[in-house]
């Protein structure tokens, strides 16, 4: 039985207990459900059927973001240098975090249009708690930083639900009110200078310009690439077994390698000495973390019953609702976590600036991450997307930013191209669920 829900589809369809996930089981499946396969044959026409349907997973994003590295580094030599995509790595990690915020309300099919100014009330009171003068003031600092934005995801998510208000205005509300909470908390404090609270902490400026020693990571790769390895394994042999979607056993073993492939070429990278006079190498902090907090949203999606709520809450919130389904909680929940997330990107992006100051442009951090989220794969119309969208939407906006700024190029055109790269994405999911419908 799916655990998806599709408009039209009855509440009896729906239940939430079932075992089968919501957004497929391996990189090729989309949200509609698995593939069942023996063998690779019929795995690969089962893959092509759902392709000619509409269903084509993250392919055009991995596609385009394929495309994107072959021009800029044909442009500019210096773009796939370990320096430049150690760089791409930590320039990234604002927008992943502040598109994975973004992903939980479009889901349900709504919008967080605060995330920004969210993000900046969040950081500016981690920076101005962390000067105070005691040994662990950071990790005190950044719990408050993040309890406050997800205080405030909580208190947009009341609004939108107990009064039945638009998230579009709601938000848009948030978005004015917090920008002018977050100005009087930089105007009105001792310890900004100029509008501006700087990072008097060293382990807050290490969250991004830190590094791991080399053999660490090596280590901390080895440790994802086998628990994901021991992962994908037993989920797969254990759904094979109970006769449910799965691919075949040698896909599991090839998805396997190619994580070990893709951690070995990324160690490598990081490790190479990138220093100008200085030895400067390994794994910057932002990329484990980045790591840990996308396995953890991902298993809060894919693997618990919030989860399955979520998507069924997006794809049909009327058969939801019939099925028992609290849509209050879930939704109000939904913008804590975008809360949390921004909160958290908000101080990585200070990390990354070394300092937060009354120049932060919210309205672009909320239209960068809407665009990474979209680009990446997450629906508009709710009731599909991954975690894994965030990731790719946010490397490809970051790829951008990054192969212009060596080129030269003006931030005009980098908007444009942006806007090219967004038209596109959304008309691929327009057709992929005009697909999906005459194909039902």
């Amino acid at each position: 039985m799916s655990s998806t829900l599709r408009p039209g589809e009855p509440a009896a369809d729906f239940n939430p207990e079932s075992p089968e996930p919501v957004n497929g089981d391996h990189p090729l499946a989309t949200e509609g459900g698995g593939v069942v396969a023996d063998s690779f044959g019929q795995y690969a026409q089962d893959w092509l059927r759902q392709v000619r349907s509409g269903q084509s997973g993250i392919l055009p994003v991995l596609g385009g973001l394929v495309v994107l590295v072959i021009i800029f580094q044909v442009l500019s030599p210096v773009f796939l240098s370990a320096g430049n995509l150690t760089n791409l790595m930590t320039q990234g990690s604002p927008f992943v975090l502040f598109a994975m915020a973004e992903v939980f309300v479009l889901l349900l099919g709504e919008i967080d249009l605060s995330i920004g100014y969210v993000g900046g009330v969040g950081a500016t009171v981690t920076l101005e708690l962390a000067a105070f003068p005691h040994p662990e003031s950071w990790w005190i600092a950044i719990l408050a930083g993040l309890a406050t934005a997800t205080a405030i995801g909580f208190v947009q998510g009341i609004l939108i639900t107990r009064l039945k208000l638009p998230s579009f205005v709601v938000t848009l509300a948030g978005f004015l009110g917090w920008q002018g909470l977050f100005l009087y908390l930089l105007e009105n404090n001792s310890s900004a200078s100029g509008g501006t609270v700087g990072i008097s902490n060293s382990i807050l400026s290490d969250i991004v310009d830190g590094n791991l020693s080399p053999t660490a990571g090596w280590i901390v790769t080895a440790a994802v690439v086998a628990a994901f390895a021991l992962f994908s394994w037993r989920r797969d042999h254990l759904r094979r077994r109970a006769g449910l979607s799965a691919p075949p056993a040698g896909l599991t073993i090839l998805k396997i390698l190619a994580a070990a492939v893709a951690g070995v070429v990324v160690v490598l990278i990081v490790n190479t000495n990138r220093g100008r006079g200085t030895v400067l190498e390994g794994m910057p902090w932002i990329v484990p973390i980045v790591l840990v907090i996308l396995v953890a949203y991902t298993f809060l999606l894919g693997r618990t019953r919030y989860g399955r709520y979520i998507y069924a809450i997006g794809g049909n919130a009327e058969a939801s609702r019939r099925a028992g389904i609290s849509l209050n909680r879930v939704r109000t929940g939904a913008f804590m976590l975008a809360g949390l997330t921004a909160g958290a990107a908000g101080i990585v992006s200070a990390s990354q600036l070394g300092s937060i100051s009354t120049g932060l442009d919210g309205g672009t951090l909320v239209l960068d991450a809407v665009a990474a989220a979209v680009i990446g794969g997450t629906s508009l119309f709710g009731g599909r997307g991954r975690m894994i969208h965030a990731l790719l939407g946010g490397i490809i906006i970051a790829a951008i930013a990054n192969g212009m700024g060596l080129l030269g190029l003006s931030a005009a055109a980098q908007y444009m191209v942006t806007a090219l790269v967004l038209v596109a994405a959304v008309t691929i999911d327009a057709l992929s669920r005009r697909g999906n419908t005459t194909e039902r």
